[in-house]
Formats: structure tokens, sequence, C-alpha cells
């Protein structure tokens, strides 16, 4: 197996993730880590053993084949293009940009350079995911009707010491962990159509709650809950709910309606769990345990094998066939957030200009073809 040799930009909490579970796969060997701030650059590079770069120097960087772009997310369309405008592959984290024009101006510069841009999440490598596709497309529920989709809780200034970010434009709810559930979507039921939706934000400000900064006030300027319709291109119409502003509910994370039978899938933020499915008598049963090896828990006690859509994209190149966390999918996935935002704010339906086809779906013998 060919390795590909990996620089990462952006030496953030998100770094040691990558850093650490990139040994994990085969065809990936981390090579550097560049910041804006070099002494974060330093630490993780002594941390794991890789060299310390500048932006510019890792750029320029002979010895690189893939730039992983971990900055934050209002950087990723400038960094991720420097990345492919450097002759580089990009892969970048969630979500790829904030606007559809900057996604569409990055997949013709890829597609000019003749490069390839991967795009987190890839949480739907997971075996769970997976597990739930393969039942869709064996026909277990029948063609899917209908669902939901559920993500809220009472928003990040609970716990985090630095909030801020995540009430400003470019995040809330949507753009912040709407990626993990419009990309499962996608990829067990296709493109979406049209999208409508209702958003509000129900405080002008939140309460840091934790930190240096406990009982600061930070402002609110993106809507925190939001109620969207879901119309995909093969008719099933699913209901997502996104909120920053709920203390307790009992919904379920995802859960789909079919013709014959419903399923119930654990959360998408998470390679594993146990998916459900509805029984003939409309009692609910686990499916049958599956021999997938990205839902074997090994980091927490739980599955985590975050770098999967990038060492899969490495492989993909070296055996020259499309990756699975794809640009085009990663397109798609923005128009999808960046309509429902739209629609709130104009209060009427949207269709959705870009499509993409579902990623091939990943077996337990191609996931254990990735690990070292």
């Amino acid at each position: 197996m060919t390795q590909l040799r990996v620089g990462i930009i952006g030496c953030g909490n998100i770094s040691t993730t990558y850093l650490s579970l990139a040994p994990l796969f085969k065809s990936l060997r981390m090579v550097a880590v560049a910041d804006l701030n070099m002494d974060a650059a330093h630490v993780r590079a002594a941390q794991y053993g890789v060299r310390a770069e500048t932006v510019a120097d890792l750029l320029a960087a002979k010895d690189i084949d893939i730039i992983v772009n971990l900055t934050i997310p209002v950087a990723h369309f400038e960094v991720t293009r420097q990345i492919l405008q450097a002759g580089k592959h990009a892969y970048s984290e969630k979500p790829l940009v904030l606007d559809l024009s900057e996604a569409e101006e990055l997949r013709a510069l890829a597609a000019a350079q003749n490069l390839r841009v991967g795009v987190a999440p890839d949480t739907f490598l997971g075996a769970a995911h997976q597990q739930a596709r393969a039942a869709i497309d064996k026909g277990q529920i029948g063609n899917v009707i209908g669902g939901t989709c559920h993500v809220m809780d009472r928003g990040m200034e609970s716990w985090h010491p630095n909030p801020d970010f995540f009430y400003q434009p470019g995040a809330g709810p949507i753009l912040d962990i709407g990626p993990y559930y419009v990309t499962n979507l996608i990829q067990l039921l296709g493109p979406v159509k049209s999208v409508a939706s209702l958003a509000t934000a129900a405080f002008k400000e939140r309460l840091i709650g934790s930190g240096d900064r406990a009982g600061e006030k930070v402002p609110v300027a993106t809507p925190t809950n939001i109620n969207a319709l879901l119309e995909f291109a093969n008719g099933a119409t699913i209901t997502l709910g996104a909120s920053w502003d709920v203390r307790a509910h009992r919904h379920g994370h995802i859960e789909l309606y079919g013709e014959d039978a419903s399923l119930f899938l654990p959360d998408p933020n998470f390679f594993g769990g146990t998916v459900e499915i509805s029984t003939d008598d409309g009692s609910i049963k686990p499916l049958p345990a599956w021999d997938h090896p990205f839902g074997v828990n090994n980091q927490d006690n739980r599955a985590n094998y975050r770098c999967a859509g990038l060492a899969d994209m490495a492989t993909a190149l070296t055996e020259g066939r499309p990756h699975r966390c794809s640009i085009d999918l990663a397109v798609h996935a923005v128009d999808v957030m960046t309509s429902i935002l739209r629609a709130g704010e104009e209060r009427r339906f949207v269709d959705l200009t870009t499509t993409c086809e579902r990623p091939a779906p990943l077996s337990p013998d191609e996931a254990r073809a990735l690990l070292a």
C-alpha cells in the first residue's frame, strides 16, 4: 500500500484527533503541522513526532501530498484555495465553506488542477450508519417515505470556555452540527430537491458557564432554533429539528419510515451505536450484530475512526477511484444547509441548485482494508 504524506494546517484541539488516529490507517503518514501561531505548531510537532512549519513553508513543501485544513470555518475557503493553488490535494474539516459560491469555486479549481478535495464528516462511514445503509439498499424497510432528525440541546456556552463563534453567522446548530445529519441523510437517501424552514433565536445573549470567562455574556447573531423540512429527489420527506434552545427532549437522532418498516439510527456524530428496526407486530428490535471494524470501541468507550475519510481519499488516489467524502457530496451538503437558513430567513421553500451521487457504501471488508 502506497502511503501518502500528510500535513496539517491548524493546530487547535481537533488536530490531536487527526494526529492520534492517523496511525490506524495504512495509507497515511503524518509529516508536518503548521499554524499561524508557531508556538502551537511546535507543541503539536513535539507531541506527535512530526515537524513544525510555517503555513507558507508547508504549502511549498515537496514532501507533502495532502494538506488537512483544520482552521476555523470562516477560514476554510481561503486556506483550501491556497492548498489547491500550491498543487496539493486538500482535506477539510466540516463544513467545506459557509457559502455555496465559494464551494463551487473550490470545486472548479480542484477540477482545473486535477486535484482531489475531501471533506469531513466521515462518521457516516461508521459501522452503524453503514449497517443502516445496507438495510435500506437491501429493501429491508421498503422505499423510504419520511423520517425525522433531531439535534437539540442547551447550547455550547454551558461547557465551552470560548463559545462566541458558535453564535455568529457561519455557525449555529445547522452549520456546526448539521453537517453530520445532512451528510448522513444524503448517503442514506440520495440528494435533496428542496427545503423549507422556520428559524429563530430564543435568546439575544448567552451566558458563559465555565472557564475564565464564566459569567460573561455572548451576543447571538445567527438562528439557534431551526425546524426544517427536506424533500429528497427520491420522494422522501424528512423533518430536521436543530436547536441550541432546548433543555431536554425525548426525540431520537434519526428515524426513517419505510413502506414496510421503520429504522432507528444512533447519533451521526459518532461511528458506532445500535441500529434498530420495527417488526411486523410493531415492536422494535436491534438489527443483528454486524462485524464492521468501525463499530469496535477504541477510544473512551466509543468507536472513533476519524481520519477514515482521509484514508479513503488517500487510498482512492492510489487506486484511481472516487473517494467517499467527496467535494460533490460536500458542495451539496453546503447547498442544503445554507438553503435551510435562507428558507428560514425568507419564510419559503427553496429549490436546491446542486445535486450529487450517493457515495459508495463501505463494507466491513473495505473498512478493514483501510486499517493498518
